[in-house]
């Protein structure tokens, strides 16, 4: 069983940054794909930027690449995101979301894709 517990959020301004934590529970966390979703009110769930274990290799949404960095610490149990150069179309609430990949071949962008979710953190971006 794998716990996922976000941290970071807070109401910016346009052009700020701000760097969101996720930290896991378990001693599997070298082998977990972490991702980081993000929902707007009245909006599905999308995909924002995830990496994966074996060689950390990442991929993000085309709407926040160039401003947002996933990265992580093995020996923290925790993946990052850090956020420059927020837009106001930033905000929503953002999930962490981390699943076991043994082969660690796969880097995974859907929802679906992922088993353990975290609660979530608030992100606002102000004009």
């Amino acid at each position: 069983q794998v716990q996922l517990v976000e941290s970071g959020g807070e109401l910016v301004q346009a052009g700020d940054s701000l760097r969101l934590s996720c930290a896991a529970s378990g001693p599997t966390f070298a082998i977990l794909n972490m991702g980081w979703f993000r929902q707007a009110p009245g909006k599905e769930r999308e995909f924002v930027a995830a990496i994966r274990w074996r060689d950390t290799g990442t991929m993000y949404a085309n709407s926040v690449k160039g401003r947002f960095t996933i990265s992580r610490d093995n020996a923290k149990n925790t993946v990052y995101l850090q956020m420059n150069s927020l837009k106001p179309e930033d905000t929503a609430v953002y999930y962490c979301a981390a699943d076991y990949d043994f082969r660690g071949s796969s880097l995974p962008s859907t929802p679906r894709e992922y088993g353990y979710w975290g609660q979530g953190t608030q992100v606002t971006v102000s004009s």
